[in-house]
């Protein structure tokens, strides 16, 4: 690594005021930032600590009935929190089975947001990256590409988006709570994350300064819990992203689907919200021939970015088991192995 300043802000106008200039980036868990450091992948010239901000890190029940998580509450700490795993299940089972217990102690709900793609070609400094270099081009394009995008790649960039997190609160309908120059704003967290088109490198809605305090879930997120599920297949059951993933959550009256909420991982550079497969749920049989037809719509417009045609079966297919999931409840205990498809049920207890 080379040379930077490190900044200790004391309060967040100061943070904000601190990374507001050119080459300054926020250091908060640390868990994706230090090691693009040191793999040389970025070199920021100022570092600015939020790590001791205060009121960052606390979980507020609001008097509407939401959720507001400050940016600095850390992964392990929000996934055992009893009365949120109960309120939000599949945002927890998420929360557990992303990265390793020592990096959950570490990672917090601001960075989760807002970690890179870990596409190898953009960690690779030897070829070019669009994302890295703006015009170089996209080696992946032609490179070892089974596990790119499906949904949303443009030919200037074909990487995913790695968070478990993300997944079930873009199903929820959450909100970035945003600090900057000009004051504090909302956005949802659909449109907080952008698709690459020919600007790879803008990957969020922030603007220099900007700083995530808060992520809100809606009083109605809260409605979902005793049907929601997320899973997640990976190449291998611990410590692995997501090949594909999915989070659903079904309100079910009568044998009919009152309402319900789709949304798929490891498809694109972005949390994927199936908002056309919800429609096709809306009113109709909850059974796995509706659950089908909304996978198919689900990925009606997936196409391949290389070798990678299987993931959009795949994806298919998890979206069926995911809504077959919820539709049999959110289990008790937490899955011994969160997030499995292939996991038993008995684990650790909502309520314990």
């Amino acid at each position: 690594m080379r040379d930077f300043d490190y900044i200790r802000p004391a309060s967040i106008p100061d943070a904000i005021a601190a990374a507001a200039e050119p080459g300054a980036t926020y250091l908060a868990g640390g868990t994706n930032l230090l090691d693009l450091m040191k793999g040389g992948v970025t070199s920021p010239d100022r570092i600015v600590d939020i790590s001791r901000l205060p009121d960052l890190n606390r979980i507020e029940w609001l008097v509407d009935g939401g959720l507001r998580i400050g940016a600095l509450v850390r992964n392990a700490d929000l996934a055992h929190d009893t009365s949120f795993a109960k309120a939000y299940p599949a945002v927890a089972e998420a929360l557990l089975s992303g990265a390793s217990a020592q990096l959950r102690n570490a990672a917090t709900v601001g960075g989760n947001l807002l970690q890179r793609t870990r596409c190898s070609y953009f960690y690779d400094t030897a070829g070019p990256c669009n994302k890295r270099e703006p015009g170089s081009g996209c080696t992946a394009l032609g490179g070892e590409n089974r596990l790119h995008a499906v949904l949303g790649w443009s030919n200037a960039c074909i990487a995913t988006h790695p968070s478990d997190f993300c997944v079930p609160l873009v199903a929820l309908d959450a909100v970035v709570e945003i600090e900057g120059r000009n004051g504090r704003r909302h956005v949802t967290l659909e449109e907080f994350h952008r698709l690459p088109g020919e600007t790879p490198q803008r990957e969020n809605a922030l603007e220099p300064g900007d700083l995530v305090v808060a992520v809100r879930l809606p009083q109605e997120a809260a409605s979902f819990s005793a049907n929601a599920r997320y899973l997640k297949v990976r190449e291998r059951t611990s410590y692995a992203f997501a090949v594909v993933s999915a989070a659903a959550g079904l309100a079910v009256e009568g044998g009919k689907i009152r309402t319900a909420r789709l949304a798929l991982g490891g498809v694109a550079a972005k949390p994927w919200r199936a908002r056309s497969a919800e429609a096709v749920l809306l009113g109709a049989d909850a059974d796995e021939a509706t659950f089908a037809r909304a996978a198919d719509t689900a990925l009606a417009d997936a196409k391949p970015s290389g070798d990678n045609a299987f993931k959009i079966e795949l994806a298919r297919r998890i979206v069926v088991r995911t809504l077959m999931a919820a539709l049999a409840g959110t289990p008790e205990r937490l899955p011994a192995l969160p997030a499995s498809p292939f996991s038993s049920i008995p684990g650790a207890r909502h309520d314990a």
